[in-house]
């Protein structure tokens, strides 16, 4: 099969094209064939070496497509099944093996492409609004890079709780598209004052009479981290999940004391989709939004396998938009 293989940690150069042998399922595992695999900036972690990683390792945890094979002891899936998962590393390949516990069924009116941009996004945006912070009717909610694969999904479905979304994009292309997912307000920025924290959160307190936001969701990490704070009304919650502009320093909990009885958090999805109910339950209440139209999935670019490393560098530079797939 041809795949993606990192044999170093390094920059998207290390991603290189190659043939490998065709994968066996163990018991309990599916063989599937990939019809379009998710780029997540979790795989630009790995492949830096910020997670460090076994070596050498075919990148990529999020895929769709058709089973082929069932290993031994697999029930409740048929060969042709279409499946879909986020938490199965050697996604950036033709073909892979899921663990059919990570697996989920991808239903009738949902392709293959909408299946991998609703998924593992899809239900980081839904734990996000539901479970980390409830998003409640009349908050004000800050989304940092509202025009980006979760930002988009982020936004739909705060903007479906009841809540006014202030989203942060950087071109007016992408405050069009913030705007189109619901965004009641945009503050554009560049990149020369991304990091200016003063002059963003005063935007934000000037967008709400002065209060500040219920919470702010932050994907980016380094660069926006003392403005998403300072944007907070007291007892507001910064809910970090995500390091797009690299990690943040260490923070001292006596700041959320002075700013205001602030809360912060550092969540991840794996710990909200812990059982196969669980991950049922989450990819059923995702698909469904997505079938009602409440979540409307942004393909924003598509890229051929071998092109895994534009992938990587057009996400980093945030030069995209939605979300990123390869096609084997």
């Amino acid at each position: 099969m041809r795949a993606i293989q990192i044999t170093e940690a390094g920059d998207p150069r290390v991603l290189t094209p190659t043939e490998l042998p065709d994968p066996t399922p163990g018991p309990g595992e599916l063989l599937v064939e990939v019809a379009a695999a998710g780029v997540n900036f979790i795989d630009t972690y790995q492949r830096a070496g910020i997670y460090p990683m076994t070596l050498p390792y075919v990148p990529g945890m999020e895929g769709a497509g058709r089973v082929r094979t069932l290993g031994e002891g697999v029930t409740g899936t048929a060969v042709g099944d279409r499946v879909a998962w986020c938490e199965t590393l050697g996604s950036y390949a033709e073909l892979v093996c899921v663990p059919a516990d990570k697996a989920v069924a991808v239903p009738d009116g949902v392709d293959d492409e909408v299946a991998v941009g609703a998924l593992l996004q899809g239900m980081t945006a839904h734990f996000l609004v539901h479970d980390t912070y409830p998003v409640q009717p009349g908050d004000d909610v800050l989304v940092h890079a509202a025009a980006g694969g979760v930002g988009l999904l982020l936004t739909q479905l705060a903007n479906a709780r009841g809540a006014r979304v202030i989203g942060t994009v950087s071109t007016p292309e992408k405050e069009e598209l913030a705007r189109g997912a619901g965004a009641a307000e945009v503050i554009r920025y560049t990149a020369a004052d991304l990091s200016g924290a003063t002059d963003l959160a005063a935007a934000v307190r000037g967008l709400t009479d002065g209060t500040g936001v219920a919470v702010a969701f932050d994907s980016v990490g380094a660069t926006t981290f003392d403005a998403s704070m300072a944007a907070l009304r007291r007892r507001g919650m910064l809910v970090l999940f995500g390091a797009a502009s690299g990690p943040v320093p260490p923070v001292d909990p006596q700041r959320l004391n002075q700013a205001g009885s602030l809360f912060l958090t550092r969540p991840k999805l794996f710990d909200h989709v812990t059982t196969a109910r669980e991950l049922a339950d989450r990819a059923g209440a995702v698909y469904d939004a997505v079938l009602d139209g409440t979540l409307d999935v942004r393909i924003g670019h598509r890229y051929p396998l071998a092109d895994a490393r534009t992938a990587h560098e057009d996400l980093q530079a945030r030069r995209t938009t939605g979300k990123l797939l390869l096609s084997p």
